[in-house]
């Protein structure tokens, strides 16, 4: 697919300044999960962990530090090159990385997992959200759970630039899977690149019903009004992300959400 091979490209051109920035991060002990994450992932010790989307492993390395055995998975070899790389640097032991693209996951991989966690700007990559969650089905365990938490839907409709104005104005339809198209790769770790990349807007409902379409029942679907990254001129709050103080109990800006498998 022609826009899943241009992403490749795109965010291999990141992965060296992801790597160099997450392990200085994580050696500073200046990488963690946010409050939320922290508060609905619970005890994963002993768990079997698949971590979808793992860019260069920071997160994968967070969730082995909490004595999950876990596997990363990323589309971009660049990416597990240096994930596998920090991670040997890192002396952990409880940790393994593959590369796939997910749209193709389930047809090469058959291991089952306690847990299936993605988080943080992943699923605005993926052209194909049933396909997803039948990938999600196929790596769990009977009783497996999936965690994720992303950017809300209903947020990443509006023009970027005009919530720094405390205005809302519709910039992405919410209404669309035609994926859009942007020549430059903002990135939060290092200087913005040039390159070809394509992300798809998802409802909230493309979300629960690929998901319930696969057999799994959802145990909770959290809203916050707060967001995992700076967007720009965003204050950091108390629950380790960020949010426009104006925009605070008006806007979602995150949503949770915990899904399990039961196989009958």
């Amino acid at each position: 697919m022609k826009e899943i091979e241009a992403n490749k490209v795109a965010w291999g051109q990141l992965s060296k300044a992801h790597y160099e920035h997450y392990k200085k991060a994580i050696l500073d002990k200046k990488h963690s999960f946010s409050k939320i994450i922290e508060e609905e992932l619970g005890d994963i010790s002993g768990k079997t962990v698949i971590h979808l989307q793992c860019n260069t492993g920071a997160d994968t390395v967070l969730l082995a530090q909490k004595g999950a055995i876990v596997t990363g998975v990323d589309l971009v070899p660049d990416n597990i090159f240096y994930a596998k790389k920090m991670s040997d640097e890192l002396g952990i032991k409880n940790i393994d990385f593959i590369e796939s693209d997910i749209m193709e996951f389930k047809d090469n991989h058959h291991k089952k997992y306690d847990m299936v966690f993605t988080t943080e700007g992943v699923l605005c990559w993926l052209p194909d959200l049933n396909k997803w969650a039948e990938t999600i089905k196929h790596l769990l365990n009977e009783d497996g759970v999936l965690y994720v938490l992303d950017g809300h839907p209903f947020f990443m409709a509006f023009d970027e630039e005009k919530l720094k104005e405390n205005k809302l104005e519709i910039k992405y339809p919410y209404f669309t899977r035609e994926p859009e198209y942007e020549d430059e790769m903002g990135d939060y770790a290092s200087d913005s690149k040039m390159g070809v990349n394509y992300g798809w807007m998802y409802k909230v409902s493309d979300i629960i019903n690929s998901l319930a379409k696969a057999g799994l029942t959802i145990e909770f679907f959290n809203e916050y009004d707060t967001l995992y990254f700076n967007l720009g001129e965003m204050e950091g709050s108390d629950n380790g992300q960020y949010h426009y103080p104006f925009f605070d109990t008006r806007l979602p800006f995150t949503f949770s959400l915990k899904a399990r498998l039961v196989r009958k």
